[in-house]
């Protein structure tokens, strides 16, 4: 089996609506059973990329953003963003992007970013009342911050598979990192403004250590 037999078998897959990490394990499995590739070089590979010290920071990464996600640490950053900015229009969709770059020098990836903050700013965005099209697309679109800003599991690898110093890719996301985030802040202060979506007043420093919901009923007095 080539490599585009494999593409062909993960895109076959996936129009029969086999789960994407399926998939993606039955193609690979299937080009290593049809290839002249020995299996014996399968652990070897395997067991090669834990002696990398850069490949270690993935799932540490990914265990970090479900360990906030599980402790409430999630919760407590998305109301602090909302403490920061609730005061612009389009308060949630702005705390949903601050947030959203806070959390990208935690994590490092997209992924762990909206599966780790994207469930409470989409909920507490809709309850808000916006638009359920619209928080989905702003809760995405900021996601994408994650492996711009350090640290970032695509600089890593990158780095770590073209021998090129990570500390160096680090460096050069923050600006590019910064102006994602703006540039979606300047979106949603217009979009908000003309569907007229909730301000709030200014927030005080006390309620900065505060999960959503209590920033929001404080607020709400």
């Amino acid at each position: 089996m080539s490599g585009y037999g494999l593409i062909l078998t993960f895109f076959i897959l996936l129009i029969l609506r086999v789960p994407i990490g399926f998939a993606m394990a039955i193609s690979c499995i299937a080009y290593l059973l049809l290839s002249d590739l020995p299996l014996t070089v399968v652990p070897q590979v395997m067991m090669s990329l834990f002696e990398n010290f850069p490949f270690l920071a993935i799932p540490f990464f990914a265990l970090a953003g479900q360990l906030m996600n599980t402790g409430g640490i999630a919760k407590r950053l998305f109301g602090f963003a909302h403490a920061l900015v609730g005061h612009i229009p389009g308060a949630l969709g702005h705390a949903n992007i601050v947030a959203s770059i806070i959390f990208a020098g935690m994590s490092g990836s997209a992924v762990a970013d909206s599966a780790g903050v994207g469930p409470i700013e989409i909920k507490a965005m809709v309850d808000d009342g916006y638009d359920a099209d619209f928080s989905a697309a702003v809760t995405a679109a900021s996601s994408t911050i994650g492996p711009i800003i350090p640290p970032s599991i695509p600089f890593i690898i990158y780095g770590a598979m073209a021998n090129v110093s990570v500390g160096a890719l680090f460096m050069g996301g923050f600006i590019p990192g910064f102006i994602m985030g703006f540039a979606l802040m300047v979106v949603v202060y217009f979009i908000s403004r003309k569907r007229k979506y909730r301000i709030y007043k200014r927030s005080t420093i006390k309620q900065w250590q505060l999960p959503i919901e209590a920033s929001q009923s404080s607020e709400a007095r």
